[in-house]
């Protein structure tokens, strides 16, 4: 099995903080969270993170000092949030060593999307996940069910793809929408008609595997 991919987390904003490390769980991955950078030497020594989350204005030693630093210590991707979003901040990113820059407001599921691509291109994802006989190939961007390719939108496949990287666990309208759409103030009826598309898709070509948990939310199972 492979082990799951390690994230350093290091934002000074606790919400932000909070709720990305939660995202990241979530999706399988270990996360230690950090709100500076000082220590980023001790903590990629000890945590060997396989990527690091890294806003660019922390308190004490900023982002960009910090992405250096982890360079000279780690083959890590390091993907920059921060809300500095002009081009000459974006160029500072990526000379200082970043695979990617998310600025802020993001949506959550843009940030896994990206981190996930940036550990894919470094082999430490698998590219492909599989429910009984739906598979999605997360480097093709492709999902089959029973070797018939599925028609899907954008928001269908970040929704499967949601649900597929959360498979057996229930999942709340309100955790489906922060993450797949990125934000949880909205109509949760819009959950429930990207469900009931997804279910039509993947049914033609077998049994049902989304299912529902009444009261509690929507669950990916074979």
């Amino acid at each position: 099995m492979t082990p799951s991919p390690r994230v350093l987390l290091i934002e000074d904003e606790q919400p932000i903080r909070d709720a990305v490390a939660a995202a990241f769980r979530a999706a399988g991955h270990e996360v230690c969270a950090r709100p500076d950078a000082n220590q980023i030497e001790e903590q990629v020594d000890g945590f060997r993170p396989d990527l690091i989350v890294l806003d660019v204005m922390l308190p004490g030693r900023d982002g960009l000092a910090a992405a250096r630093a982890a360079r000279q210590r780690a083959d890590a991707a390091i993907v920059f949030v921060t809300a500095r979003d002009q081009l000459a901040h974006r160029l500072d990113g990526f000379e200082a060593g970043a695979d990617d820059y998310v600025v802020k407001p993001f949506a959550m599921a843009e940030l896994l999307a990206r981190s996930h691509a940036a550990l894919r291109r470094l082999g430490r994802v698998p590219t492909t996940v599989q429910v009984a006989d739906l598979v999605l190939d997360e480097t093709a961007t492709v999902a089959t069910r029973a070797g018939v390719r599925l028609d899907l939108t954008a928001t269908e496949w970040r929704l499967l793809g949601y649900l597929a990287a959360n498979r057996g666990r229930t999942l709340s309208k309100t955790q489906i929408l922060t993450q797949v759409w990125g934000y949880d103030d909205y109509d949760p009826n819009l959950v429930e008609v990207h469900v009931s598309a997804l279910r039509r898709k993947t049914e033609q070509h077998g049994a049902r595997l989304i299912h529902t948990a009444r009261g509690l939310g929507y669950v990916l199972r074979a």
